[in-house]
């Protein structure tokens, strides 16, 4: 199969950009997105010409690092993958196909299809984490936790920080990835000592990040390869209400 494409290339976020075109080699249906990135990027640097830069590391579904838009939707067409997921068999023999990167003022480009998104990072950093002795494992019952709480922890927990709910938000909002993070912790014993501080601190550098208010049209929880759900977001205004009832 053939496809064309239509792709953002811009050098940095200081130069304007625009789409730029190409055509695809003969492609196997079966290879990722990615790798017909690369095939694609093989074709021009051997005519001399700058390769497509785009972000990618475990190409497993797991770092979220591929993000990008395909045809107006992250990740592209299929439901519940990653862009390294999504393969070519998704498209028609001779579709064009549009690529461009996820559009916030809080991912700045860094170039073509390659965002900075360190204000995920900052927001873990702001309270993602427990402060507990490590070092080694507690008995297995030691600490009881209902079924029903380690399943909803653990689903908020695959939550991989891609940014496809910012990316899908009209506000671009960051509330289903904060929500995510924030449940995980809360909904586990050894996250509650902490509750309060972690949401008030996790919301203030959200805030500060410049992520857009939700308005819960439930686009976010469509587009998420982990299938994040809105739940998650009530449970995170439920914590944020405790904390300033408390005054944290």
């Amino acid at each position: 199969m053939k496809v064309k494409l239509k792709v953002w290339r811009q050098k940095n976020a200081n130069t304007p950009g625009g789409f730029q075109d190409y055509d695809t080699p003969d492609l196997n249906p079966n290879m990722s997105f990615l790798e017909m990135l690369d095939v694609v990027n093989e074709q021009l640097i051997s005519a001399g010409q700058e390769a497509i830069a785009f972000d990618h590391d475990c190409r497993e579904g797991i770092c979220g690092m591929c993000s990008c838009i395909i045809n107006g939707e992250p990740h592209g067409p299929e439901c519940k993958v990653a862009t390294c997921q999504t393969y070519m068999r998704s498209f028609r023999d001779g579709e064009t196909i549009t690529v461009e990167p996820f559009r916030a003022k809080a991912f700045p480009l860094i170039k073509d299809l390659v965002v900075d998104r360190k204000a995920f990072d900052r927001i873990q950093h702001a309270g993602g984490f427990i402060s507990v002795r490590t070092g080694s494992a507690p008995d297995a019952n030691s600490i009881l936790v209902p079924k029903e709480n380690a399943d909803l922890a653990m689903d908020a927990a695959q939550c991989i920080g891609c940014g496809a709910c910012v990316a899908a938000c009209k506000n671009a909002s960051a509330m289903l990835f904060v929500a995510a993070k924030v449940s995980h912790l809360a909904l586990l014993p050894q996250g509650r000592v902490e509750r309060e501080q972690r949401v008030s601190r996790m919301v203030k550098a959200m805030d500060e990040a410049g992520f857009g208010a939700c308005t819960v049209t439930g686009s976010c929880e469509a587009v998420c390869p982990k299938e994040i759900r809105l739940d998650n977001i009530a449970r995170l205004n439920r914590e944020y209400a405790r904390a300033l009832a408390k005054g944290v």
